[in-house]
């Protein structure tokens, strides 16, 4: 779209009511004992309001497969906080240009919750199109600030004001290459350590045919858009996109591991041990193949277990399936990436006709007996608990919290990752992988995106999704045969001159301080 965004029509007219509130504070000092996260003391009751009714709330969320109006969690919402809210969502595909278009036309949410992308917050707030939300919070968010970690306020604030409350993700890893454990048990073979015990296996694969496919046989499968295969890069000392090393984080283009990664796989492929139409897969194919008995090995989300085992079951009832071992590489290079930064983002655009209200409901889900409701149910109905552990009774865990996570708007961070754990617990199969990667598998293994809970990085955030890309297409090209493993230097080049180099020198200067 070339039309400009009504950005200071947004701070003029709907940024005015608020200013009388708002602006009378937003000269306070930052990390002082009154700021967001500061606060170690939890308040169980939001500050007494007027008896005047409560006004209805409206709220945008992400795509979710119910209506959020008439799913279980509004209607417990509505109760504990006595406010009822009107809901919309946006929609699965191209939900950013959606949510552009009604940023700028100024409709008047009082509550908007995206995925975690903190370079889109940083853009509204920049432009002046959000409320900043240190003074509502420090006067009406007791429970946020009690909630909410110091850290993560810093890892949204932006020009040192606070215009969203984060929600934190539980630090887990959550993608592997899975196996066709009987194929490995019928060829008598142990599960792999290394990356030259992973070749032997993909080669017996491929020969031996386990499967009895023929030539429709692949020994592994990926998609075209994850030529990075997680397990295999950690190998390679490259678990993350941006990986610690001599002090410095450096992204995978200018790693040393990179070319030798390149070299690995581009040989696999060039084996037969890789998919030839790995270039071409989508989602859905990479998975058919896995579940047609087509291919060994597959990249796949611990989240995507329970649908994966059901197809591949009913085309062969007998088979099963395992994660592999973290591969060890070259001087026993190994890892596993792990989630870390946030799953949502909550902000109040200056549009809003109830950014003080919205605080208060914000606030008031967040009351910590109110937010384990909210998030997991009742015990004794939803869950049981014993010996700290929270368990889901099925099936109306399922039918009455699956959603609940999208309801969130900023996590009690200290007990959340224990509430959600029930919710891996839905399927047995599901609740087996997830530990074989995060309980099983030794934590050392699990490397954390160093990146995850950085500020707001300017350089970073406008050039990192353009550059990924640039990356990502370029392996494709090195793995199929387009691009000699010989040109990753002058790549690194062409990766620098688009961004890269500004990149690195914004995230390093940021990582120096960080270490200290």
């Amino acid at each position: 779209m070339n039309r400009k965004p009504k950005w200071l029509m947004l701070t003029l007219s709907a940024g005015l009511a608020l200013s009388a509130t708002a602006c009378g504070s937003s000269n306070e000092k930052e990390n002082t004992a009154a700021s967001p996260g500061a606060s170690t003391a939890p308040a169980s009751v939001a500050p007494s309001a007027s008896n005047a009714p409560k006004p209805e709330l409206r709220a945008l969320s992400i795509w979710q497969k119910d209506d959020y109006n008439t799913y279980p969690v509004a209607k417990v919402i509505e109760e504990k906080t006595g406010y009822k809210v009107k809901y919309d969502m946006l929609p699965a595909d191209k939900s950013e240009d959606k949510l552009n278009l009604l940023i700028s036309s100024a409709e008047p949410y009082d509550a908007i919750t995206i995925g975690g992308n903190k370079a889109l917050y940083a853009d509204y707030a920049k432009k002046g199109a959000l409320v900043d939300l240190g003074p509502l919070i420090d006067k009406y968010g007791p429970n946020i600030k009690a909630s909410v970690s110091q850290e993560s306020f810093d890892a949204v604030k932006v020009d040192g004001k606070i215009y969203a409350i984060p929600m934190r993700a539980v630090e887990f890893s959550s993608t592997s290459l899975m196996v066709r454990k009987d194929w490995v048990d019928k060829l008598g073979m142990q599960m792999p350590t290394t990356i030259d015990e992973f070749t032997a296996l993909l080669k017996a694969f491929k020969e031996k045919d386990p499967g009895g496919n023929g030539d429709k046989n692949a020994a592994m499968t990926i998609k075209g858009d994850t030529p990075l295969i997680e397990n295999l890069v950690g190998a390679f000392g490259m678990p993350n996109s941006w990986s610690a090393l001599d002090g410095k984080l450096v992204p995978r283009p200018l790693h040393p591991g990179f070319k030798d990664y390149l070299t690995y796989v581009a040989d696999l492929y060039k084996q037969g041990l890789l998919d030839k139409e790995f270039a071409v897969n989508k989602d859905a194919t990479m998975k058919e193949k896995f579940t047609s008995g087509k291919a060994g090995v597959i990249a796949l989300n611990w989240a995507d277990i329970p649908t994966i085992g059901d197809a591949l079951n009913k085309n062969f009832p007998d088979a099963k399936f395992a994660y592999l071992p973290i591969l060890k590489g070259k001087d026993g290079k190994a890892g596993l990436n792990a989630n870390s930064g946030f799953d949502r983002i909550t902000f109040i655009p200056k549009a809003s006709k109830n950014p003080e209200e919205a605080i208060k409901w914000m606030n008031a889900k967040l009351e910590k007996d109110t937010f384990r409701e909210i998030a997991i149910g009742v015990e004794g109905k939803h869950y049981t608990l014993k010996d700290g552990q929270y368990t889901p009774i099925l099936p109306i865990f399922t039918d009455e919290r699956n959603q609940a996570n999208n309801y969130l708007t900023g996590v009690d961070e200290k007990n959340y990752p224990i509430y959600w754990q029930a919710r891996v617990q839905k399927d047995a199969r599901l609740f087996e992988g997830w530990s074989y990667l995060n309980k099983v598998m030794p934590a050392t293994m699990r490397i954390a995106d160093p990146l995850g809970v950085a500020p707001v990085l300017p350089t970073f955030s406008k050039e990192n999704a353009q550059l990924n890309q640039l990356t990502n297409d370029f392996a494709v090209k090195v793995i199929v045969g387009e691009e000699p493993v010989a040109s990753v230097d002058t790549f690194a080049t062409k990766y620098k001159s688009a961004g890269g180099d500004a990149s690195y020198k914004e995230v390093n200067d940021w990582y120096a301080t960080a270490k200290k």
